[in-house]
């Protein structure tokens, strides 16, 4: 049995979802619109046991051999949010997410991907660390939440680029001389790089596979290049060398079964590494020639057999 949590709305779980029905494998889908007619029951000793109730359904939790996890803020869906934070809901469902999220942890299935290494992805320096020690060149960096010591940084450099430190999606974007938002550093660490020319490459691995993207955009940050008024194109293409390998054991040694690794190839060949996203949003890719989705179905179905 394979499991899926999170909201069909969210295209990459969609496609996933869509997949594994084409295959023919047995699914169970945990849908957290439906969480509060849904449960669960957890017990922990030398193994971890259960059973998930999803609507009529029953699942032993013992029976799931894969699982692909994607939920969102429970709290903030619907009832739930209508109901309130010291609402019976809302301790429902927080109930129920930690009992499942404490299930994804430590089963023996297969989890794309487990909690304690999504959470890796919530210090960019701990990150950076992973990216050099398997051969990938790292913008120069600093974290500060002092401005003027992002001023002087700035002036060592020909272009900065800034962006959250954290784990949670943000803009990537140009430091302007005259940047006001630097009075803010004291109340929001910040992250800021060096900007490095060159051509983005997005790179997922999934399982052994290899997925590459070549994406050409004059934008600070492709993903929002309609923003500032730039072109993006993408296309599949090949990495040389090496370059395969050393994505696959990065994501391996992040115990990573899905990563989006973000490269840049520089005009002068040399391949830089920004960082490994454990969950993401691929279906962007896969309409531009990917077969992503299929691929991280084929790897839950492998847990099925």
């Amino acid at each position: 049995m394979i499991l899926l949590w999170g909201l069909l709305q969210d295209m990459p779980l969609a496609r996933v979802h869509a997949e594994l029905q084409r295959l023919g494998a047995p699914v169970v889908f945990v849908d957290q619109r439906a969480v509060l007619d849904s449960g669960i029951r957890v017990e922990v000793d030398d193994d971890i046991r259960g059973v998930l109730t999803v609507g009529d359904v029953e699942v032993d939790l013992m029976d799931v051999t894969a699982a692909y996890v994607r939920p969102y803020d429970s709290w903030r869906i619907g009832a739930v949010a209508r109901a309130g934070r010291d609402s019976d809901e809302c301790r429902h469902t927080a109930q129920f997410d930690d009992s499942l999220w404490l299930w994804c942890e430590l089963t023996a299935a297969r989890v794309v991907n487990r909690p304690s290494r999504m959470a890796g992805n919530a210090s960019k320096p701990r990150q950076s660390t992973a990216l050099r020690a398997h051969g990938f060149r790292v913008p120069d960096t600093l974290i500060t939440t002092d401005a003027d010591e992002a001023r002087a940084f700035a002036a060592g450099h020909e272009s900065v680029v800034y962006k959250s430190v954290s784990g949670v999606r943000s803009i990537v974007s140009r430091l302007r001389p005259d940047e006001e938002r630097l009075a803010d550093l004291a109340w929001c660490p910040t992250q800021f790089q060096e900007h490095v020319p060159g051509v983005d490459y997005r790179v997922h691995v999934v399982g052994d596979d290899v997925f590459c993207s070549r994406i050409e955009s004059g934008a600070d940050d492709y993903r929002y290049a309609a923003r500032q008024g730039a072109e993006v194109s993408l296309s599949p293409a090949c990495l040389p060398d090496d370059l395969p390998d050393r994505c696959r054991e990065l994501a391996a040694d992040l115990g990573l079964p899905l990563a989006g690794i973000d490269l840049r190839l520089t005009p002068d060949a040399a391949w830089y590494c920004f960082e490994v996203n454990p969950s993401p949003a691929f279906t962007f890719y896969d309409r531009h020639g990917q077969d992503i989705a299929g691929s991280v179905a084929r790897l839950l179905q492998a847990e099925a057999a």
